[in-house]
């Protein structure tokens, strides 16, 4: 399957599938392809046990991207959950995958009310990726420096959406 044109970009032709043991190592690929860090198993493991805060993003039969989060306690009887990775393999961006993603990530943490928000650290010179965390409801709500260990591009911001829970 050859990579498709923008003009047959059909939001039907994505597909979420939950990790499982059978596709980590597609899940792995994906982290070394899309990603300057490298992870560990532990971050692997993790991956099989949070259900529907991670997914495989596919188009058609092709892996493409991923999703990947962490609930963390917030220290007040909340939890947050964390955007530890989201990604989209370059020739298959800007056809509505990402978005889907993340989509599916805000329902879910909308089902939780325990979830206070979402959040993530963006690279600070990851322009694009600003953006497209600002077109999702998210806003910059602090800076790290020296956050991200080798590689050459350092810092980030801290990006957050407070979790709108369905009542």
């Amino acid at each position: 399957m050859g990579v498709p044109s923008s003009s047959s970009f059909s939001s039907e032709n994505i597909n979420l599938r939950n990790i499982t043991p059978e596709n980590i190592d597609q899940v792995r690929s994906l982290h070394l392809a899309l990603f300057p860090v490298h992870y560990n198993d532990k971050f692997f493991d993790h991956l099989l046990q949070v259900g529907e805060f991670a997914k495989l993003a596919y188009w058609g039969d092709t892996c493409v991207g991923l999703v990947c989060c962490r609930l963390e306690n917030d220290g007040l009887d909340r939890s947050k959950l964390y955007m530890m990775t989201l990604g989209v393999l370059h020739p298959y961006r800007h056809r509505g995958i990402a978005h889907r993603l993340v989509d599916h990530i805000l329902y879910q943490a909308s089902l939780c009310d325990y979830i206070s928000s979402i959040y993530l650290h963006v690279q600070t010179v990851n322009e694009a990726a600003l953006s497209f965390y600002r077109r999702n409801g998210f806003e910059v709500i602090g800076y790290v420096e020296n956050y991200y260990k080798n590689i050459p591009d350092k810092h980030a911001y801290i990006v957050s959406r407070p979790n709108r829970p369905r009542t």
